[in-house]
């Protein structure tokens, strides 16, 4: 989008003061507003304000501005075809304010104090410092370029000048650039991205946002010295989602009317000083941008859009009001703090009223929250679980002031923030979190406001209590306070005696606590973690966190020779797999912050490949992703990290994601599990294993997992974690008692003490639940001023509204009496309907943001997705009979939805009501114009302006159950250069799938779903385990089959094994569908299955055939499918054997060969081109048709080579990394014919 200010002006500048006291001086001044394209067919939007003022003398210092004649109009059109259109109301209101005159001071050129009477709003004061901003200009009569810092309506900035002399006119040209980018005390503010850090590197590459400022001034001597006649002053700001390649602007212009003798004085009346010349923006920051509505009287609003909301989502998402969060939001911010305890009392007595207001009155982002949560803690009044999630939020959405961080303190000694663990843990991190942001705008950060963590985390290991401890450590690795790596160093081994005994689930709490400490202090953290990597008598699970932190420190080439030489003497193979794919990960990385780091790591690979590249997924491992656009200036990045030690079950899981966009990195969601436990069960017993996945290992493992009971009371099995936007929110611990405890619960031999006896007496006599959340998901604002002293913002709002509502009811034949055992001889039936949903909220705003009014554009985009649902479901688990009864849809269901558009706003306080809100590309008598997608996207750079729009629909009818799936897609775009990529997105955007009658078809009263089972018992634990090690042997993707044949329990069965209808009821019509059955004929060689799935109908013959067999040596299967017309129509079949030779090393040998096959299936075509991907050499042969081979040969324990023949070419690679370890692995053959 692009912006453009222009003001003129006619001002007096020297480098003494201009201004004759005994002088009154009278201008003409009028500012616009623009923001849109600058383009004619696109709808811009844009606001002029015009005046005259008067110049007064109190004394040689004291000057009186007196504005008069004010009128504001706005614009929201298309250039050059609409017309501006008076704002009387606007120009009423802001007339009153301006009337009241404004005392400054004015010494040597420069605007010191700014004087107003006490009533006058902020934003007047701004739009007067924007007119005064004209006064303040330095000129140097002897220098044609100077350069000067001064301050100005944009903080402290530097400015460059150009002076041309007119000896004709005895004037001068004097013009005025000022950098307003790199300030040295700027007047713009950041709010909302303080967990988003700066990527440097991502901005040289490009800017989402750039701004200009240019004043032209002509100066013309006077006996009083230097009088600018005429002064104008243009800034232009580009901002794009993207990179910027367009822009916007705003234009000022100011005239000297005449010069006149002061003849009469102002009174002034009583005035109070507002500040320098220096922008000042809002503390509160009202009002959000997107929103304008009027907020006197706030408590009723909020009442009754409390009601609406909770009332409109009940039995959906009101994807028509979820909107309306926003202004729930901006009301509360208006809420007093008495104003919040009236509303709690009126709305805690409802369950939905009250859940909806403590979700969201959490985005009060001041101390009126903390005191008002403050109050509920301590009386007691919300639970755990409301206080927990409304603590969280609220704290890492608090504006982060010294006064709340002493407020938020006070939580950590409450006594219900220590009520139940997962309380607590929520508190004290959450705590941690509200520092970090504190400390990013605060430099330097008092060691105040982390001393109760530092304190906690003394303490805990003081009284040697590890639960203490890990929580300590990770809320001071949320902090990142620098006073706290003392501290964080009596944890880790090397630096404090006695830290080599603390338990490994400390100092691995420990070494994370770093992470986001490396870019405040990155030089002290890489020494540190580079200290304990290199340790090799520390746990590998430390040494390879330490890696992991030292590389996010962003080292140099140096440390990374470091590691490298480290990694080639390494003899833990877990350390030296894991940090091995860590380098390899970024050396293929392709976002900026690794544009350094990746060159680096690049040669390392080189040096460490030959010994390390053949390393399998047996052991430790990070698996990097990532992908960056450079005209977009967004990308995306994941990591998975496996970490393990001589266990085949990684000890610790955590996979990670982070988006790169507009030059910042925000780390959205991390999630990590980590199993000390369960390490500790294993601890010692590994040589039991074979290592090579089969029963004896799977049974070894199971019988070792069986002891967990025997773990220590207050070691937890496993540790869940989770972290948003890099801060660790979310801590739990699952305890041996707590799996017993869920256990017992749904045992057969649970009672009625039970949790779930009870639920199911409520489900018997009927019962519903309903459950809403919505919430602010992030807040992002960056407020710069303009010349005019109005602000442009550019801000990014994402909303979310959950919603679940749930109907059941049960009837149980015979109920149970004793205990829950005996639901598997009852008949049950459960009618139940509901609904899922979410509706997701996302808007863009750029423009100018004021209390009175907003003027700009705004991208609107709205996801929605619903699943409702209505069945009968009826289990006869003895019969082992399943069914189940679904009403099809009989009007459109729409499941998923996508709508964006931009459109062109303006709003004032005046008139809410009378909003204007026009689409950027309006309707033309064309645009119903069908045009192919490829139009959508343009071909070159030469495209000129293109209006294109695609229209899409696309359904799949399954008559037989009166139900299809549509897809409906709809993009409208305006495309001019190639390379703006902001164009690639501007218009409208639609994409919908949906269920709706099926047209055409026979009413369907219901579809039928029956599965009945022929054998008498559920397969055993034994037998599953042999069918995964036969597929683990066999290697071929016959899950589904197998799964059939380990119901089978290897006896023949003349019935089939499991039937399967999927049927569409419609009386008195005949029944229509499809059945499928399966059989086990074992033999005593082979195992048999069989499996034949047949539409149903009078004359229906469609059907499909298949069977499978497996030699009971595991040495060799075969499978064969056929379908079509009395499954003649298409074949397929499969043969797999295995042998193993002395003098040969382990090999597969697989054959595919097809008959008939439709054209969707035949994809040998892409076989090249994808093998070539992924890096297989390729030679042309001359094979065998319509037959594919593969060899694979096992040529180490952890690698194989594979040769692909395909007809006309065979395609190979060698040492292939295995995911697993192949010892002990058997030689087979394989045959597939297809």
């Amino acid at each position: 989008m692009s912006m453009r200010c222009t003001c003129c002006l006619v001002i007096l500048a020297l480098q003494s003061s201009f201004l004759n006291s005994k002088k009154t001086y009278e201008y003409k001044y009028e500012g616009l507003v623009r923001v849109g394209r600058e383009l004619p067919d696109l709808v811009e939007s844009a606001l002029k304000l015009r005046c005259t003022f008067k110049i007064i003398g109190e004394s040689p210092q004291t000057f009186v501005l007196q504005i008069s004649n004010v009128d504001v109009e706005d614009f929201n059109g298309l250039p050059r075809k609409s017309v501006f259109s008076p704002s009387q109301k606007l120009t009423k209101r802001l007339s009153a304010e301006f009337s009241q005159p404004v005392v400054f001071e004015f010494s040597k050129g420069q605007i010191t104090d700014i004087r107003t009477a006490p009533g006058v709003s902020n934003i007047v004061v701004n739009i007067v410092r924007g007119i005064l901003g004209f006064l303040q200009v330095t000129v140097k009569t002897t220098q044609s370029f100077y350069e000067l810092v001064e301050l100005g309506i944009h903080g402290v900035c530097q400015s460059s000048y150009t002076v041309e002399e007119d000896n004709n006119a005895k004037e001068l040209k004097v013009t005025q650039m000022v950098d307003i980018t790199n300030c040295q005390q700027p007047a713009a503010l950041y709010r909302g991205m303080a967990l988003a850090p700066e990527d440097k590197l991502s901005k040289q590459r490009g800017e989402s946002v750039v701004s200009t400022v240019k004043h032209t001034y002509t100066v013309k001597s006077t006996a009083d010295g230097g009088l600018i006649t005429k002064a104008f002053a243009q800034e232009r700001q580009y901002f794009s989602p993207f990179n910027v390649k367009g822009g916007n602007s705003r234009m000022l212009a100011l005239y000297l009317l005449k010069v006149s003798d002061t003849t009469d004085k102002i009174v002034t009346g009583q005035v109070q000083s507002r500040g320098n010349l220096m922008y000042r923006t809002e503390k509160d920051l009202n009002p959000i941008p997107v929103v304008m509505i009027n907020l006197n009287e706030p408590v009723p609003k909020i009442l009754d859009l409390i009601k609406r909301l909770a009332q409109a989502n009940i039995y959906q998402v009101d994807s028509s009001s979820s909107t309306e969060v926003l202004n729930l939001i901006q009301l509360l911010r208006v809420a007093t703090r008495e104003n919040l305890d009236q509303l709690w009392k009126q709305v805690s007595g409802n369950d939905e009223h009250r859940r909806w207001f403590l979700d969201l009155v959490v985005e009060v982002t001041d101390e009126r929250i903390l005191k008002f949560l403050e109050t509920r803690f301590k009386a007691g009044d919300i639970t755990a679980n409301e206080a927990g999630q409304a603590l969280v939020v609220a704290f890492n959405h608090l504006s982060a002031e010294p006064v709340s961080v002493a407020l938020a303190q006070e939580f950590l000694s409450i006594p219900l923030s220590k009520s139940q663990p997962l309380l607590w843990n929520t508190v004290v991190l959450a705590y941690g979190s509200l520092v970090y942001r504190y400390c990013v705008y605060t430099d330097p950060c008092p060691v105040t406001v982390v001393q109760p963590l530092l304190d906690m985390a003394t303490s805990g290991l003081s009284k040697n209590s590890e639960e203490d401890m890990v929580l300590a450590l990770k809320a001071l690795g949320n902090a990142a306070h620098p006073s706290s790596i003392k501290t964080l160093l009596k944890f880790l081994p090397g630096y404090t005696s006695g830290a080599e005994k603390l338990p490994t689930r400390v100092q691995s709490a420990a070494v994370p606590a770093f992470r986001l400490l490396a870019s405040r202090d990155p030089h002290n953290v890489q020494d540190i973690v580079l200290n304990l990597f290199v340790q090799r008598t520390l746990p590998a699970e430390i040494r390879m966190l330490a890696c992991m932190v030292l590389l996010e420190t962003k080292p140099s080439i140096a440390l990374i020779s470091v590691i490298s030489e480290v990694l080639l003497e390494e003899t833990d193979l877990q350390v030296a797999s894991f940090s091995y794919s860590l380098l390899k990960g970024i050396a293929k990385s392709r976002t900026p912050d690794n544009q350094h780091l990746s060159t680096s790591c690049n040669i390392a690979m080189k040096i460490l490949t030959p010994k390390l590249g053949h390393l399998s997924y047996r052991y430790s491992k990070n698996m990097h992703f990532d992908w960056f656009h450079d005209d977009f200036l967004f990308g995306t990045s994941a990591d998975i990290y496996m970490l393990k030690n001589e266990s085949l079950i990684p000890t610790k899981l955590m996979l990670k994601g982070k988006f790169h966009f507009i030059g910042r990195i925000l780390q959205f969601l991390e999630l990590g599990v980590h199993a000390d436990g369960i390490k500790e069960l294993f601890a010692g017993k590994i040589p039991q294993l074979k290592k090579d996945l089969g029963i004896t290992d799977f049974a070894t493992i199971m019988k070792i997992l069986s002891d967990w009971q025997n773990l220590p009371k207050d070691r937890p099995l496993l540790t869940a974690y989770a972290r948003v936007f890099g801060q660790e929110a979310f801590l739990m611990d699952v305890s041996g008692d707590s799996i017993q405890s869920i256990i017992k619960s749904f045992s057969a031999s649970a009672g009625k003490e039970s949790v779930v006896w009870q639920k199911i007496q409520d489900v018997q006599k009927g019962t519903s639940w309903h459950w809403t959340k919505p919430h602010l998901v992030y807040e992002a604002r960056f407020i710069q001023p303009t010349c005019l002293g109005l602000p442009v913002e550019i801000s990014k709002y994402y909303s979310i509204v959950n919603a679940v509502t749930m109907k059941a009811k049960a009837e149980i034949n015979p109920p149970p009496k004793e205990h829950l055992g005996e639901l598997l001889s009852s008949d049950i039936s459960l009618h139940t309907d509901g609904f899922a949903g979410v509706t997701k909220d996302h808007f863009v705003f750029h423009g100018i943001n004021t209390d009175l009014f907003q003027c700009g554009v705004e991208l609107k985009s709205k996801i929605i997705s619903a699943l409702p649902w209505a069945f009968i479901l009826k289990i006869n688990i003895k019969e082992h009979k399943y069914e189940m009864n679904l009403t099809p849809s009989k009007t459109v269901t729409e499941l998923f939805s996508v709508n964006s558009d931009v459109f062109v706003v303006l709003r004032n306080i005046e008139d809410p009501s009378l909003f204007k809100i026009t689409p950027m590309m309006p309707e033309t008598e064309d645009s119903q114009q069908s045009l192919p997608l490829a139009r959508i996207l343009p071909t070159s750079r030469n495209d000129q302006t293109e209006d294109s729009e695609v229209k899409f629909r696309q359904c799949a009818d399954a008559k037989i159950y009166g139900t299809a799936v549509c897809i409906e897609a709809e993009a409208k775009r305006a495309h001019y250069l190639h390379e703006y990529p902001l164009y690639y997105f501007l218009g409208r955007t639609r994409f919908s799938y949906q269920l709706e009658p099926a047209k055409g078809a026979k009413p369907i009263e219901k579809i039928l779903i029956q599965v009945t089972a022929g054998r008498k018992h559920p397969p055993g634990v034994s037998e599953m385990m042999n069918l995964t090690h036969r597929v683990f042997k066999l290697r071929i993707n016959v899950w589904a089959f197998c799964y059939i044949c380990s119901l089978c329990n290897l006896d023949a069965t003349p019935e089939p094994v499991v039937t399967v209808k999927a049927l569409g009821l419609s009386p008195p019509a005949k029944l229509l569908g499809y059945e499928g059955v399966a059989f086990n004929l074992p033999t005593a060689q082979r195992d048999n299955i069989e499996m034949i799935v047949s539409e149903v109908g009078e004359e229906a013959n469609w059907k499909i055939c298949a069977n499978v067999n497996v030699d009971k040596s595991y040495s060799s299967a075969k499978a064969h499918l056929r379908w079509g017309a009395e499954c003649q129509t298409y074949d397929v079949s499969m043969r797999v054997s295995a042998a193993c030779q002395p003098e040969s090393k382990p090999s597969i040998h697989t054959k595919i060969n097809w008959g008939a096959l439709p054209s969707v299936f035949i994809m040998i075509e892409y076989v090249p081109g994808i093998s070539y991907i992924m890096g297989f050499y390729q030679k042309y042969e001359k094979n065998q048709e319509r037959q594919a081979a593969v060899t694979v040969v096992a040529s180490s324990p952890e690698t194989f080579d594979m040769r692909v023949k395909i007809p006309e070419r065979t395609i190979y690679k060698k040492a292939i990394p295995s995911p697993i370890d192949l010892v002990g692995f058997e030689a087979v053959n394989f045959t597939m014919s297809i």
